[in-house]
């Protein structure tokens, strides 16, 4: 069984945790390469950096699900931010008695990149766990806790780069110092939830496996997730080439595509909440596939950058909205036993499409990538189409328990603002 927040535990220490330990991760992750950068002046350490930080972040996820289902995901997401907070310190005070550039000062920024990244997936898998707990206790009430979930993790990897930067400009003493404070209050705000789960369960990414194949409708949902993510990762490859050799903009441009697709995309996160209340999960789940399919065919046929611009921004509200819609679903199917491997296997499965969309960007020609845009698209929304209709066929499985926590699907279901 998995540990989840001990009942008392209220959803806004449960939105602290997430988003302390988000704002670390993504703030770490944009700045590392910008402090190599800095250190050393060389873009192939900086290239470097980035690889031995993504590295080990992929193979975290190996052993991060068995962690949370052995130990509990509370201990591990306690455990994982107070050896972030270590780290980052002990980084930083390394840095402060070396020489601001050289070989020992390099060597230092790239160890910590890694060793942040590994422990950032760890951290993720186990708040992600516990956040798949609390949604099987709100019953119907889940998708709200979920798009409150990933309007936390974008707004982090809108917040972070900006807050990375401008904290590198004050000194790397004084970027590492809030990473630090930001995974201690993490660490500090996962209370009860750290407590020993007495029904852990020994597992593996091949138990997870194995659920997964025995589990046809998360077979589904991971299929429609990789396909969908299969475009976007070709979008988002393709857009510094869009930008700068089609349309003819700055690369200061590539980055207010972006900048506008995130408000985009939280703005459809929050209105995915009201709209699943109102019209059910299915509903917006099917609408918001078809618009994000809709929309990148229409970033290979965009005839000017403002088109492009605004396709790129429903894209990503498609895919915000479809994100709330296909995480709770994965929160019902993936069983309590093993969940932790469960979600890596499933977690492993989304990501893979990502470097393939960076290898088909790689070997089509510059003047073949809106047709590239055009049938990923297709098969995107031919895969999306078949992950709905098997979800629905298998709808039982993704039905809701009633909830278990009362106190919770009242906090939940209170507006904002609300005592």
């Amino acid at each position: 069984m998995i540990s989840s927040p001990a009942p008392g535990v209220g959803l806004s220490r449960t939105y602290l945790m997430r988003a302390s330990d988000a704002l670390a991760s993504s703030t770490a992750t944009y700045a590392i390469p910008l402090l190599v950068l800095v250190t050393t002046g060389s873009t192939a350490l900086t290239g470097l950096a980035f690889l031995l930080e993504w590295t080990p972040r992929l193979s975290a996820f190996a052993f991060a699900g068995s962690l949370a289902d052995r130990w509990g995901a509370g201990r591990v997401f306690w455990v994982s931010n107070l050896l972030r907070t270590v780290v980052v310190v002990l980084a930083g005070g390394v840095l402060l008695v070396l020489p601001s550039a050289g070989t020992m000062t390099t060597c230092v920024v790239l160890t910590f990149g890694a060793v942040s990244g590994l422990v950032a997936e760890v951290s993720f898998v186990a708040v992600e766990t516990l956040g798949a707990e609390s949604s099987r206790r709100l019953g119907h009430a889940a998708h709200r806790l979920q798009a409150a979930q990933t309007g936390i993790d974008q707004g982090a990897m809108l917040v972070g780069p900006l807050l990375g930067g401008l904290l590198l400009l004050a000194g790397p003493t004084v970027l590492l110092s809030v990473v630090a404070l930001l995974s201690l209050t993490a660490a500090a705000t996962s209370g009860d939830a750290r407590a020993p789960d007495r029904d852990s369960v020994p597992s593996s990414l091949l138990t997870g496996w194995a659920i997964l194949r025995r589990t046809p409708a998360l077979v589904w949902l991971v299929g429609g997730l990789a396909a969908s993510n299969l475009a976007t990762g070709v979008l988002q490859a393709a857009a510094p080439i869009t930008v700068i050799h089609h349309f003819h903009y700055s690369t200061a441009a590539v980055g207010s595509v972006w900048s506008d697709a995130a408000v985009a995309s939280l703005i459809a996160v929050w209105a995915s909440r009201h709209a699943i209340d109102r019209f059910g999960i299915w509903s917006v789940g099917a609408g918001a596939a078809a618009v994000s399919t809709v929309a990148c065919l229409a970033t290979a046929l965009a005839p000017t950058f403002t088109a492009y611009t605004v396709a790129v921004a429903v894209v990503m509200a498609g895919e915000g909205a479809m994100t709330v819609v296909l995480r709770t679903l994965r929160s019902r199917l993936i069983p309590v036993q093993a969940f932790g491997s469960t979600l890596a296997v499933t977690i492993i499965l989304v990501l893979l499409p990502l470097p393939l969309a960076g290898a088909l960007i790689a070997l089509v020609p510059t003047a073949g990538i809106p047709h590239l845009l055009l049938a990923c698209a297709a098969v995107q929304g031919l895969a999306l189409s078949a992950c709905f209709t098997g979800l629905r066929r298998h709808r039982a499985t993704c039905e809701p328990r009633q909830p278990q926590d009362p106190a919770l699907h009242k906090q939940l279901s209170q507006p904002v603002g609300a005592p």
